[in-house]
C-alpha cells in the first residue's frame, strides 16, 4: 500500500461533505453516541459504492448518463430533505436535551442514505482507487477490496473523531438557544448548498 493512497484517501475523508455534516449534526444534536453511530452508518453507506467498484457496475453507473443523472437527482434531493428536517428539528438530527436517546436503527438508515446517494465515493472507487490496482491481473479484486477496505476505516476513524468533537461542545450549545438556532441554520444551509452544487456538477 502506497503512502500517495493512504495521503489522497485521508484528504477525501477529511474533506467535509454530506457525511460529514450529518456526524458533527447528530453529535450536537445527541451526544457522543449519536455521532459514533452516524459515522458507523455513514461508513456502511460507503460499502455498496466498494460492492459496485469491484464488480464493475460503479462504471457502468459512470458511463450511463441517465443512471448517473438518476442518483445524482436523488442524492440532491436527499440532502434538501436533511437540510428541510434540521430547520423543521425533526428527524434523526432533532434535538433531544432529555428524554430517550434517538434510535440507533433511524440514525444509521439515514447516514446509509446520504452516502448510498453521494456519487463522491463511487467516484472515487471508479476514478482513484484503479490507479493502485493492477487490473486483469492476478490478485487484482483483492487488491481493490483491501484499499476499500482502508478507506472504510479511514471513514470511520475520521469521522468519529468529528461525531465526539460535535458532542464534546453540545452542552455549550444547547445552552444557547440562539447559537444553537444558529448552528442548525448553517448546517441546513450546507445541506442546501451541497444538493444544490450535486445537482448542477
Amino acid at each position: 500500500m502506497s503512502i500517495a493512497f493512504l495521503l489522497t484517501a485521508l484528504a477525501v475523508v477529511v474533506t467535509p461533505g454530506a457525511g460529514v455534516l450529518y456526524t458533527l449534526a447528530a453529535g450536537l444534536s445527541h451526544g457522543r453516541r449519536a455521532g459514533v453511530v452516524a459515522a458507523f452508518g455513514c461508513t456502511l453507506g460507503v460499502l455498496p459504492h466498494l460492492a459496485a467498484a469491484a464488480t464493475g457496475l460503479a462504471a457502468l453507473l459512470h458511463t450511463s448518463a441517465p443512471a448517473y443523472h438518476a442518483v445524482k437527482y436523488l442524492g440532491a434531493g436527499y440532502l434538501l430533505y436533511m437540510a428541510w428536517t434540521m430547520l423543521r428539528d425533526r428527524g434523526a438530527l432533532a434535538v433531544e436535551e432529555r428524554g430517550e436517546p434517538r434510535p440507533a436503527a433511524r440514525v444509521v438508515v439515514s447516514a446509509v442514505l446520504l452516502n448510498l446517494l453521494n456519487p463522491k465515493p463511487m467516484m472515487f472507487f471508479v476514478a482513484f482507487l484503479p490507479q493502485f490496482v493492477p487490473i486483469g491481473g492476478p490478485g487484482s479484486l483483492g487488491a481493490m477490496l483491501r484499499l476499500g477496505g482502508v478507506f472504510l476505516a479511514l471513514t470511520f476513524v475520521v469521522f468519529t473523531a468529528y461525531g465526539l468533537c460535535a458532542a464534546a461542545v453540545r452542552d455549550r450549545v444547547l445552552a444557547r438557544p440562539r447559537v444553537l438556532t444558529g448552528v442548525r441554520g448553517v448546517i441546513a444551509a450546507c445541506f442546501v448548498g451541497l444538493g444544490a452544487r450535486l445537482a448542477v456538477a
